[in-house]
Parts: C-alpha cells; structure tokens; sequence
C-alpha cells in the first residue's frame, strides 16, 4: 500500500463538474492499494498517516499532528501509485490491487480515518476525478507499507 501525503491549506476533488470533496487544513492523501495489501495493511498505514507530526509548532517545528491543528483529511483512490516504468514508455500496472479487493480496502481505510478524525471527505473510487489543492511548504511524504 502507498500513500502520498501533502499538506495542505486546502484541496477539493471533483467528478463531471461537482465537487464532492473538499477540506481546508489538513492532508489530501492519494491512496494506491497493491496486490497483497490486507486490513493489516490499511490499519499500519492509517496509524502512521493519523500520528504523522508535519505541522509546525510555534518555534516554525514539524512537530504537531493532524489532532494537533484540528486538521481535516481529503482521501483520493489511486491506483497509478503502482506504475512499473522500469520498460519502455508505457506503465505497467500488474502490482495494483484487483479493482474490487482495491476499493473494499478504499473504503475500510476511509471508516477507520473517519473514527478518528472529525472531517474525512473523500474522492469517488474508479471516477475520473480532478483534484485540486494548495501545498502547504510544500510538504510531501511518501509511506509505502513495505518499508514500515
């Protein structure tokens, strides 16, 4: 399982026009689900992702979290995390999760975030979704779940 983390002053996703998805503060997560990934998975990936201090304390530290600024999370599904670009120019995507497998974990880690962070708002699985965001920094992370 990968997630790209950026903070965020705000983002919003939208599908055929309308927003269906939209925080102020906090981190819009792109969420890519690999071929072995499990609810073991998603549940170490969304503790490290809810505990992660990059905000900044009063003396300018990463050192708060997402409890910490009242932060909100915007959760987007993307399956494109897994790309093998290792031949030629066209990505292979034989390490993404099965579809159906893909999106039952999507919404597993979407009601485990949504029991420990008031504001959870989400994309749409499969949409073609535009999404739209301020990074704050920029600040970036990458959590792959092999190396936790």
């Amino acid at each position: 399982m990968k997630f790209v983390i950026q903070r965020v002053l705000e983002s919003s996703v939208t599908v055929d026009g309308e927003t269906i998805g939209s925080i102020g503060k906090g981190f819009m997560v792109l969420i890519g689900v690999g071929k072995e990934d499990t609810k073991e998975t998603a549940d170490k990936m969304v503790k490290k992702l809810i505990g992660m201090r990059i905000f900044e304390d009063e003396n300018g530290k990463t050192n708060l979290s997402l409890a910490d600024v009242g932060g909100s999370l915007l959760l987007i599904s993307q399956f494109t995390l897994y790309a093998n670009c290792k031949k030629g120019n066209r990505p292979s995507f034989i390490e993404s999760g099965d579809p159906k497998a893909a999106e039952e974990l999507y919404e597993y880690i979407i009601e485990s975030c949504k029991a420990q962070v008031p504001v959870v708002e989400r994309g749409r699985f499969g949409a073609d979704m535009k999404v739209s965001l301020i990074n704050d920094g920029p600040f970036t992370i990458v959590l792959d779940s092999r190396e936790l």
